[in-house]
């Protein structure tokens, strides 16, 4: 067999993972920004897509199928998202004689349109929502007989794409038009879905194999409720809220929906669990799932090597009875995303990344090799930590300890944020539900910098200052730059913006000595394995840091990001770390939040505006980002138009 990947980043990764060690030859594809990517370099061989966009590249079936053709690849693995649940790839590649890694065109015509699944969950006798479908006009007219609250969806789409929640009729015109615009956009579909919302629900979804002989089985349940924005950012598995008796009851319903359809490779069937653990039919994902290691990790499975198998036409190796679930294991997704501002994405170039490493701690990942970019116009994931432990407590205290480890600056992340939530008492007590992170956000980013502030500020602020030594010894003689031939130099310090005045005795690049009420300190700096190590006050602590463009250290430790500013050094203009909400701080010039694309234009030259009303949708990274009027006041000057790729901080509109 010769397997062309037909996706890029992590799950490229994780496929060529598994074969390597099946020893299959691998076949990587690539758009032009992803020519230096690790899934590029690692592949055994790499074949160019023409074009620009993603429609060109990635999503282009004609040219995956041609490069496939022209490296005499026998196989094709979809990853998730891009192709993976598009029918007509897997029917391409059956014409041309290709073997497909993944379920029928059938299977994923039944299970990947949300109203057909649901026929199909009926018939069954599987619970479901009350729920219509049909274009944004039937549905307004229609939605009375589903009710408020209403949960709107894209009836082809999947991954929270689309997703919105309407509480009342006056909203509900609008975001059934954005949900169809969406779902056009995303997947070529602008049929909406609508269905009652059940209040408080968790999400819990059910792994199922299936080989091409009839056999089938569950490899028990994940736990999906942490949400930001319908999506997912972490999963457990097994779920701490079942019984066992709900568990053996979801397990069997999904084996009876994949099997009604004759389902063969990797699939996941979806449920929302209400607070008294009624369970109803959400939707069947017909692929592999970003979250599939925390099941890996407890039943000791290697789903890509299942998929694999199967699609050789080999028998399913397991039986249900012989199947069962050792420990906990928990998934962090790493997005590049700022937490701060609503998780508004985060493109740009990453100056340093660090991954943590040790027992019963797996990254899947895009593997950036020190360095990289981030990409706007692919999804913000950089990749996935998950842990493994004998009671879900060991799971959540090694994230923690794995999340302290992991550093990626230049660009914001949700790293600390993921930090605040293994230490906020609704996840340890378990009551999250997929509604928790949106509802409590404020809340959740409180708890997070409350953990920031634990830190002993002396402790960066003395790493920051004693790496700048070093850096500035790098670039000049510290002696003819900072003028350090006074006996008491006095260094003006900032860390995150704070000045400070350390009282200092003595100073060396790898050893400073200050005062402070009447006691000396003494910290000392050395390098060790790619880290630097700092000891103070009787203990050590261990940091990455990089200096940006604009003179200052950026620095992480345990998981949270310090900005250090040595004012004696340079002149530093405060723009590289920024919030995307404070850009527009200037009420006449209203610039995008980040690189992206001008989605839809809902003003016009001349016209007048509230405060708060929407004037463009950027979109970046799969996410629609709305550019709202920061005043009252009249259009002067439109500077975009629709379809336009902006850079971030470009000048879109001028206001009266």
């Amino acid at each position: 067999m010769r397997l062309l990947i037909a996706n890029r980043g992590e799950i490229a990764l994780r496929v060529q993972r598994t074969a390597r060690r099946m020893g299959i030859a691998t076949i990587a594809v690539y758009s032009r920004y992803d020519s230096d990517a690790q899934h590029v370099l690692q592949a055994d061989e790499a074949v160019l897509l023409p074009g620009e966009t993603i429609a060109e590249t990635y999503l282009n079936i004609g040219a995956i199928i041609a490069a496939a053709k022209k490296t005499g690849a026998t196989a094709i693995h979809p990853g998730y998202g891009f192709l993976s649940e598009n029918p007509l790839f897997s029917e391409a590649c059956e014409r041309e004689g290709i073997t497909f890694v993944g379920p029928s065109a059938a299977s994923v015509r039944a299970m990947g349109n949300k109203i057909a699944a649901r026929e199909i969950a009926v018939n069954l006798g599987v619970p479901v929502t009350t729920g219509i479908t049909g274009d944004p006009e039937f549905l307004l007219q229609n939605h009375s007989k589903v009710g408020f609250p209403i949960l709107i969806k894209a009836a082809a789409g999947g991954g929270g794409k689309g997703m919105r929640i309407v509480r009342n009729s006056h909203e509900l015109e609008q975001a059934l038009e954005n949900t169809s615009r969406e779902a056009l956009n995303y997947f070529g579909d602008g049929t909406v879905y609508i269905e009652k919302f059940i209040e408080g629900p968790r999400h819990i979804e059910v792994q199922v194999l299936g080989d091409k002989h009839g056999n089938m089985v569950h490899l028990f349940e994940r736990e999906c409720s942490a949400q930001r924005r319908h999506q997912k950012i972490v999963e457990e598995a097994p779920s701490p809220a079942l019984t066992p008796e709900v568990r053996a009851n979801m397990g069997s319903s999904a084996i009876q929906l994949a099997s009604s359809i004759g389902y063969f490779s990797a699939g996941t069937i979806e449920f929302l669990v209400d607070k008294d653990l009624n369970y109803y039919f959400l939707e069947m994902n017909t692929r592999i799932q970003v979250e599939h290691p925390v099941t890996e990790m407890t039943t000791g499975v290697d789903l890509v090597e299942e998929q694999i198998r199967i699609a050789r036409g080999e028998k399913l190796r397991l039986r249900q009875e012989e199947l069962s679930q050792k420990g906990h294991a928990i998934e962090c997704r790493i997005y590049a995303e700022d937490p701060e501002n609503n998780f508004m994405p985060s493109p740009g170039d990453i100056k340093l990344y660090q991954e943590p490493y040790g027992n019963q701690i797996r990254v899947d990942s895009m593997e950036i090799p020190g360095k990289g970019t981030i990409h706007s116009f692919f999804d913000p994931m950089i990749g996935k930590l998950i842990t493994w432990g004998e009671t879900r407590e060991d799971a959540r205290t090694l994230m923690i300890e794995a999340l302290s480890r992991f550093a990626v600056l230049g660009i914001h992340t949700n790293i600390a944020f993921l930090s605040g939530i293994m230490h906020h008492p609704a996840f340890v007590e378990n009551s999250i539900t997929t509604r928790y992170i949106d509802d409590h956000l404020d809340q959740l980013t409180e708890h997070t910098n409350a953990l920031k502030k634990k830190i002993d500020p002396r402790i960066p602020l003395l790493a920051g200052f004693m790496k700048s030594l070093k850096i500035k010894q790098e670039i000049n003689n510290i002696w003819q730059t900072i003028g350090y031939w006074r006996n008491i130099p006095e260094p003006k310090l900032l860390l995150d913006g704070i000045e400070f005045k350390p009282d200092f005795v003595s100073i060396s690049e790898d050893n400073v000595k200050f005062t402070e009420n009447g006691l000396t300190f003494e910290a000392k700096l050395r390098e060790e394995n790619g880290k630097s190590l700092l000891s103070f006050n009787g203990m050590n602590y261990s940091f990455f840091s990089v200096p940006d463009d604009k003179g200052r250290l950026l620095m992480s430790l345990n998981g949270f990001i310090f900005v250090f500013e040595r004012a004696d050094m340079a002149e530093p203009e405060n723009a590289t770390f920024f919030r995307a909400a404070d850009l527009n701080n200037d009420n006449r010039n209203i610039v995008s939040p980040m690189p992206g694309k001008v989605l839809k234009i809902n003003i016009s030259e001349g016209e007048e505006v509230k405060k708060g009303q929407v004037l463009l949708v950027v979109e970046a990274m799969k996410m629609e980002n709305n550019v709202m009027s920061p005043a009252d006041g009249k259009i002067e000057k439109l500077l975009v138009n629709e379809g336009d790729m902006v850079e971030g901080s470009a000048l879109l509109v001028k206001l009266e």
